[in-house]
């Protein structure tokens, strides 16, 4: 099998064979289909009973690499336009006022913004959801108005006042409060809420008759699903935030090195599960209090750490397809948009994104050790929240 033009490698994990074959997916996807005369998408349940051998962090590598690889290549695409727009922007040749550059950076970071709807087909495609539930669960996710009330000004209560789980309330569903956060570019909320879908949509499956299942099924899967997402997952990622941060302060009033430490080598996994706001919200708060913040400083060497690991992977490796991926990412992440690199290069390997974490919070060091803090640039109030 190896040895066939097209084949990249073949795994055997878990009790299955995993062929990888790169970008052409969706053309021997096709190809299988036809030969194999199958019906309704050709999609086959995950048989999770084969994957017992396989460990936890396996199987979520497995969950992540499967969802991501269909849109890689479109990843690193936009992940360029944006960094060549930011560049185009910082070096003058376009005013950042312009139309021109406000265009094109949003053809790049417009993926990237609403990669919680895309994640929602994708997943929908992993854990056999109607796809068209799973993106319309993402859009509800990233929806303005949504995203207007987390950004609200009006508060009508605030739960756990005074603690480091203190949240303001901007909205109540059936008068329960209800704990917004900004879920634009998250990864894991989506992907939680897409699992817990799949069992709902099992469930109105059984319930609701043949005949009427077209719309009844993804009305219940919708109705369910999306208030249990702003209630629960939302409430979790953002107590989980707030207590990391909280955490993180009181390691950094010990010791700044080892402060460093955590978030430089932890930094890519915060941002994959999207419990890093509440470390951007002390960003925030730490600049307008006192003028000047450090702690999310230690997250700016994961940047280069994760490009040095992918380029170490493009003159190591003699596989074409590899570096037809590997080398967009880092262009991509030369810019400062790692995505691309981790999901498509290092975290299926497991030991570069290991590497990539470790040379993250070595890189941080010397931030602490120089005492190295960020001040207020002109214009950082106007940010958008997601920044």
């Amino acid at each position: 099998m190896k040895a066939n033009d097209g084949v990249v490698t073949v795994v055997k994990a878990g009790g299955q064979y995993q062929v990888v074959i790169g970008t052409h997916v969706d053309k021997v996807y096709d190809d299988v289909l036809a030969v194999g005369g199958l019906s309704g998408g050709g999609q086959v349940a995950d048989d999770y009973e084969d994957k017992e051998n396989m460990s936890l962090v396996d199987r979520f590598i497995d969950l992540i690499s499967g969802i991501f690889t269909p849109f890689l290549g479109v990843m690193a695409a936009a992940g360029m336009i944006q960094g060549l727009t930011s560049a185009m922007g910082s070096f003058g040749w376009i005013s950042q006022n312009s139309g021109t550059y406000n265009i094109l950076y949003g053809t790049g970071n417009a993926f990237f913004y609403f990669l919680p709807l895309v994640l929602g087909i994708t997943a929908a495609r992993k854990f056999n959801v109607n796809e068209f539930v799973g993106m319309a669960i993402g859009g509800a996710m990233v929806y303005p108005k949504i995203l207007a009330l987390y950004n609200s000004k009006t508060v009508l209560m605030t739960l756990f006042k005074g603690s480091v789980l203190a949240s303001p309330i901007h909205a109540t569903f059936f008068k329960i409060p209800v704990i917004l956060m900004d879920y634009s570019s998250t990864v894991i909320p989506i992907i939680l809420a897409i699992w817990f879908a799949s069992y709902v949509q099992k469930l109105m499956m059984k319930l609701i008759p043949g005949v009427v299942q077209l719309f009844l099924v993804p009305f219940g899967v919708l109705l369910i699903t999306v208030p249990v997402t702003f209630l629960v997952i939302g409430p979790v990622a953002t107590w989980a935030a707030d207590l990391i941060a909280a955490i993180i302060q009181a390691v950094i009033n010990f010791s700044p090195v080892v402060a460093a430490l955590l978030v430089g080598g932890f930094w890519q996994i915060l941002v994959m599960f999207g419990v890093h706001w509440g470390i951007v919200a002390a960003f925030y708060t730490e600049l307008s209090t006192q003028g000047w913040d450090q702690m999310f400083l230690f997250s700016v060497a994961v940047c280069f750490s994760q490009i040095g690991v992918v380029t170490a992977i493009i003159f190591q490796t003699k596989n074409p397809k590899t570096k037809a991926i590997a080398v967009p990412a880092l262009i991509s992440g030369i810019f400062g948009v790692t995505e691309p690199a981790i999901y498509g290069v290092t975290l299926p390997r497991k030991r570069s994104f290991i590497l990539s974490c470790l040379g993250g919070a070595i890189g941080a060091v010397p931030f602490a050790l120089g005492g190295v803090k960020a001040s207020p640039w002109r214009g950082w109030e106007s940010l958008p929240s997601q920044w």
